[in-house]
């Protein structure tokens, strides 16, 4: 005998949801490897916060835009890998906690310069609104390891 449960009008927004959500999370990856600041910066609220070191970040999307000025001169090409989407609704699905991993290649115009890898996670908070849909509000880069990576301090994942 086969057990059957119906799945609820909640667990059908969130399962939607979350593939809104992570169509964010890909555009983010793809925005950065075509060098498209502004696509990028589209993607956060204006009272945004970024962390992708100890030292090194941005409060709001204005001051996060110009900390990507540099990614067109800096790197020849990168590509980012998001995988592991863990998604974590609030109770009104007005907003979000999301984990997710990432694998990154940069390959920096420098010449010399050995490509930098970054193994690690994203955890970021989402908010939703009608006219802009799932933004970021928060992203906070973890890292697991890296090797010739261009970010010298790196927040590390937490591991027990």
């Amino acid at each position: 005998m086969t057990a059957t449960r119906e799945v609820s009008t909640r667990e059908l927004t969130e399962l939607v949801e979350k593939g809104k959500i992570e169509r964010v999370l890909f555009d983010y990856a793809h925005n950065l490897d075509m060098n498209l600041p502004d696509q990028l910066a589209e993607l956060f609220t204006e009272d945004c916060y970024v962390a992708y070191g100890p030292d090194f970040g941005a409060e709001g999307r204005a001051a996060y835009r110009e900390t990507l000025d540099g990614i067109g001169t800096f790197f020849t090409a990168t590509s980012h890998h998001v995988s592991n989407v863990v998604v974590d609704f609030s109770e009104d699905l007005t907003s979000a906690k999301v984990r997710s991993v990432l694998y990154a290649w940069h390959q920096y115009t420098k010449e010399g310069k050995a490509d930098g890898y970054f193994f690690g996670q994203y955890h970021d908070d989402f908010v939703y609104d009608d006219e802009n849909g799932w933004r970021f509000s928060r992203r906070e880069l973890r890292a697991s390891g890296v090797v010739d990576f261009h970010v010298k301090k790196q927040i590390p994942i937490g591991r027990a």
